[in-house]
């Protein structure tokens, strides 16, 4: 009786494993089917979306320096200019597209193409080196006024082109996670090289450039022969993102076959924007997924062993309201977790007098109370948010490591009426930006300007979706944010300080 319940068992087990087998193979087919149809509309595939220009691979990053880099970095725009600006058809050579040599948003007709790696050298002493790191699909453009601001207070600023980008988005389609960490320990070294090693080394990550920040932070508590940084700054970090990265990887199934290579694709939109790439490979999302998930297994590993004394102190600057990376991640991930070392956090509250605060979800209203644990806190907290619903004074709720009250301090710059939030993107620029700021500055001219377009029209007229153009793309506060980055830096005019010892002997 016995043997046969077993049998009975085992033949029931197979049936069900069958049929999950089952199930999951008409669930692939079902989404194969739907991104071969969807590949097959929307616009062609152009050639900066097939041409995937030479980049250094993992070991050779390991083993050349700064100028290897950048001789590495002329090999990849030649081959752009030869491969896709020189052979663009003339339905291609239109006035706002960046790879037309005659469009106003080329970029090698600007002073300088931010595409490119760059070294910002202080005019006095240098009192430390910075290590700045963009975001997935972005370019040094987009740290380039916080690297002013630490030039300014004596730090030598090596702004670093993450390999994939500020060439042609097909450079995402081969890309992976370690060739991004390569580069940083390549820029890491360069930065403590040319200080010695005494100076301090800090390591700023915009977005995706932030979790290769932290990522080479935890990776240096464990190997000594790595760069240590005495300081971490992060703007929107992506410690965690939307659950859809998780299965992107699925979305480019199609591609295998050459008549669906459009499937490797999550938009193709054309390229106006001269140092960062609108297209989207789904490679570029299943990256950046699993640098998030090593990261947050990094975090866990060296909590369980006791090694996360070790990390230095991070500042972090969040829109509450963040499309693109988990808010949440940052503090429960991260923040809540960090030791007791001066820390700090600052987060972006939505405009509660603007004119659509009753079209806001209940979720954005509640947000800095549902996500921001109750005082007292290991590290320091900033809000930025409105003194209270009736005005747009806007004032900065601090609150030290171990507090319980909060001193409440006026802001200079009100939050625009037709602004009701940050966004992602929008942390690192100031409002004069050139390209991405609502109010411009004139002369700081790239070809384009993307932060104050003001659309009105019908539906489906303009070659971009709409939340391009209606997404926050700088930050009121800006001047707040250097506030608090000048609190972490040595004094104007104080004389270079050695770094503390580093009692583990790694190089520091």
């Amino acid at each position: 009786m016995a043997s046969g319940v077993t049998a009975w068992t085992i033949g029931w087990a197979a049936r069900l494993a069958k049929r999950a087998v089952l199930l999951l193979l008409v669930v692939l087919a079902t989404v194969f089917a739907v991104r071969a149809i969807q590949s097959e509309s929307g616009p062609p595939l152009e050639p900066w979306h097939t041409f995937v220009p030479p980049e250094l691979t993992v070991a050779e990053m390991d083993a050349t320096d700064w100028a290897g880099y950048l001789a590495a970095e002329d090999r990849a725009f030649a081959a752009v200019r030869a491969e896709v600006t020189d052979k663009l058809p003339p339905s291609d050579r239109v006035r706002f597209n960046r790879y037309f040599a005659a469009s106003p948003a080329y970029p090698p007709r600007f002073a300088q193409d931010f595409n490119r790696s760059y070294v910002l050298a202080p005019e006095g002493p240098v009192k430390g080196a910075a290590v700045f790191l963009h975001g997935l699909t972005d370019s040094p453009f987009s740290l380039r006024h916080v690297a002013r601001r630490y030039a300014a207070r004596g730090f030598l600023c090596l702004v670093i082109r993450l390999p994939g980008h500020g060439t042609v988005p097909g450079g995402l389609t081969h890309v992976v996670f370690d060739d991004w960490r390569a580069a940083t320990r390549l820029a890491m070294r360069e930065a403590r090289t040319r200080v010695g090693p005494d100076l301090p080394v800090h390591i700023v990550g915009y977005s995706n450039g932030g979790a290769l920040a932290l990522m080479h932070a935890l990776d240096a508590l464990d190997d000594p022969k790595l760069v240590r940084p005495d300081k971490i700054l992060l703007f929107s970090p992506m410690v965690g993102v939307t659950a859809f990265a998780r299965f992107a990887g699925l979305a480019a199934l199609p591609a295998f076959f050459p008549r669906f290579a459009k499937a490797a694709w999550l938009s193709l939109i054309p390229e106006f924007n001269p140092f960062k790439y609108n297209s989207f490979p789904v490679n570029a999302a299943r990256q950046s997924y699993l640098l998030t998930q090593a990261l947050q297994d990094a975090i866990q590993r060296h909590l369980q062993n006791g090694r996360l004394d070790g990390l230095a102190p991070v500042l972090s600057f969040q829109s509450i309201l963040d499309h693109t990376v988990s808010t949440r991640a940052l503090i429960d991930a991260l923040h809540r977790h960090l030791p007791d070392n001066g820390s700090e956090l600052v987060l972006f509250d939505i405009n509660r007098n603007s004119n659509f605060e009753d079209l806001l979800s209940a979720r954005s209203d509640t947000a800095v109370e549902r996500l921001l644990p109750p005082a007292p806190r290991p590290f320091r907290t900033a809000v930025v948010a409105n003194r209270s619903p009736a005005t747009a004074e806007v004032v900065a709720r601090e609150m030290p490591a171990h507090a319980t009250a909060e001193t409440v301090r006026p802001l200079t710059t009100p939050y625009p009426p037709e602004v009701y939030s940050l966004s992602h993107i929008a942390t690192p620029f100031p409002l004069s930006d050139g390209l991405y700021g609502l109010d411009p500055d004139p002369a700081d001219d790239f070809g384009v300007r993307l932060g104050n377009v003001a659309a009105r029209g019908e539906f489906g007229a303009l070659i971009v979706d709409m939340s391009m153009l209606v997404r926050m793309s700088s930050n009121p506060f800006f001047p707040y944010v250097l506030e608090r980055i000048e609190a972490w830096l040595p004094p104007a005019g104080a004389p270079p300080a050695a770094a503390p010892p580093d009692a583990t002997g790694g190089s520091r």
